[in-house]
């Protein structure tokens, strides 16, 4: 029987993303990594197609809820991933218009895909989302805590896009989880769930950089392999032993230490008045900051 515990954060708080992306912000926007830049412009067109389909499973897994704290998470969670596609679709967009014309017939692929997977059962669906979530704890880590070799010089727009929306992911890291186990708690759907949502999501942010990587003509040359195996060695290292706790028989994302970077960030957010724009990070910094001036003069 499900029994709801305490999160790790004390509320899961719904955010304005007012973050605006030049119409000539150039897609390899971190530079000299165009396969980085175009991983994450890949992960970036999955987006607005992955996030409603959590948020509607989210919504659907409600109807049979009673407990009114993790009904409380639901909407805090649906609130979050609703901001956090809408601005995907506005990077995507202008992605798009940047010279790389395949990344909408590449989302036209990704709308399909996600539609299928609405017609799977609910269980089946919730298990999936709550993979995904669990493997977004490590991304949510190695952007932040390697953010210097991450986005050193990077475009500040989509820089803090990315680590903004990391950082929300980790207020609400235990909400799909605690939905399925609500729902079900079956171990071996959610064992599944775990490369099921995981695999999936990653897959297709890996056709999106390959289209991007094709598009400029990049594709037989060695040093892009180079770079390839490089990226996709780093995200393995960092993100896989976040894969490898979720499958874990009692697994619970209450146990990941959320990073102190992000705490900063939410309590200078929280301090910010309500009219001011989001800040953007100063990424030719040595140390990245938050970008809260009241934070940095204290520290």
């Amino acid at each position: 029987m499900f029994k709801y515990k305490p999160k790790t954060v004390d509320e899961i708080v719904i955010r304005d993303f007012s973050f605006e992306f030049p119409d000539d912000i150039d897609p390899v926007w971190i530079p000299n990594q165009r396969v980085r830049s175009h991983m994450f412009n890949g992960l970036s067109l999955t987006m607005p197609h992955l996030e409603p389909y959590l948020v509607k499973t989210a919504r659907e897994s409600a109807r049979g809820i009673e407990c009114e704290e993790l009904l409380a998470d639901i909407r805090g969670f649906c609130g979050q991933e609703s901001q956090h596609y809408k601005c995907h679709r506005r990077l995507n967009d202008v992605l798009t218009a940047n010279g790389y014309p395949e990344f909408a017939k590449v989302e036209e692929r990704m709308d399909k895909a996600w539609k299928k997977l609405m017609t799977q059962s609910l269980e089946k669906r919730l298990a999936y989302s709550a993979g995904f979530e669990c493997m977004t704890n490590g991304f949510t880590l190695w952007l932040i805590k390697k953010r210097l070799q991450l986005f050193k010089n990077a475009d500040p727009h989509i820089t803090s896009f990315w680590l903004m929306h990391m950082i929300e992911e980790t207020e609400h890291k235990t909400v799909a989880l605690d939905c399925y186990m609500a729902h079900s708690g079956r171990y071996w759907t959610r064992f599944l769930g775990v490369f099921h949502g995981s695999f999936h999501v990653v897959g297709w942010g890996l056709i999106g950089m390959m289209s991007g990587l094709k598009q400029d003509g990049v594709l037989k040359k060695p040093s892009t392999w180079f770079e390839l195996a490089r990226e996709m060695g780093s995200m393995i290292y960092n993100v896989g032993p976040f894969l490898l706790r979720a499958l874990k028989p009692g697994h619970d994302a209450r146990d990941e230490i959320d990073p102190s970077w992000m705490h900063q960030w939410t309590d200078g957010y929280a301090k910010m008045p309500a009219e001011q724009p989001i800040p953007l990070l100063d990424t030719e910094h040595p140390d990245m900051p938050v970008p809260f001036e009241t934070l940095q003069a204290a520290e």
